[in-house]
C-alpha cells in the first residue's frame, strides 16, 4: 500500500511539473491583457487631442464634414488608437456617406473597447444604411444586453432600423443617356 501512494504522488508530481509553466504563461497574458485595458480607458486623452476633438465634433455639428475629419485625423496622430476618436472619424464618414470606412472604424474602437455602446450602435447604423440590416439587429440585441431598451444608443439604433435602408442616390455622371436618331 505504501507504494501505491508513493507512485500517485509521483504521477502528481510529474502532472505539476508538466502544465505549471503553460498556468504560469497563461497567468502572465491574463494579468498583463486585463492592466492594459483597464490602463487604456483610464489614460486621460492629451490635451492637444482634446482641443482637436472637440473642436472636430463643433464642426460636424455645423455639418462641415471634411473640416470635421481633418480634426478628428489630427487628433488620432496625437493619440494614436483613442476610442473616441475613432467613433468620431466613423461617425463622419458616415455623415459623408462612406458606411464601409464608417465600420471600418466603429470595429477598430471596438477591438480596443469590445463594449463601447457608442461604437456599437454607430456600426449598427451603418450596417443598416448598407443594407446590412439583420447584422445590425445582433447589435441591438447586443446593446440591449449591455445597457437596456432605454439607453439613448439603443433607441437610436432601433428608429434606424426602424427606418430601413438609407436608398442610394445615383450621381448625374453614372446616368448615361441612350441616343436617339429621329428623322426630320
Amino acid at each position: 500500500m505504501h507504494a501505491g501512494t508513493f507512485s500517485d504522488g509521483l504521477r502528481l508530481k510529474e502532472l505539476l511539473m508538466r502544465f505549471a509553466p503553460v498556468a504560469l504563461a497563461l497567468s502572465l497574458i491574463v494579468g498583463v491583457t486585463g492592466s492594459m485595458g483597464s490602463a487604456r480607458s483610464s489614460a486621460p486623452l492629451d490635451p492637444r487631442a482634446e482641443v482637436l476633438l472637440k473642436e472636430g465634433r463643433a464642426l460636424l455639428g455645423k455639418g462641415d464634414v471634411a473640416a470635421a475629419t481633418d480634426s478628428f485625423e489630427a487628433a488620432l496622430a496625437i493619440e494614436p488608437g483613442n476610442v473616441g476618436t475613432l467613433v468620431a472619424l466613423a461617425d463622419a464618414a458616415r455623415r459623408d456617406g462612406l458606411q464601409g470606412k464608417a465600420i471600418h472604424y466603429y470595429r477598430e474602437a471596438l477591438e480596443r473597447e469590445p463594449n463601447n455602446v457608442a461604437a456599437i450602435s454607430g456600426e449598427g447604423g451603418a450596417m443598416v444604411e448598407k443594407g446590412a440590416v439583420e447584422k445590425a439587429r445582433k447589435n441591438l440585441t447586443r446593446l440591449e444586453g449591455l445597457c437596456g431598451k432605454s439607453c439613448p444608443e439603443t433607441t437610436e439604433l432601433s428608429a434606424a432600423i426602424a427606418r430601413g435602408p438609407t436608398p442610394k442616390v445615383m450621381s448625374a455622371e453614372a446616368v448615361t443617356a441612350e441616343p436617339k436618331v429621329e428623322a426630320n
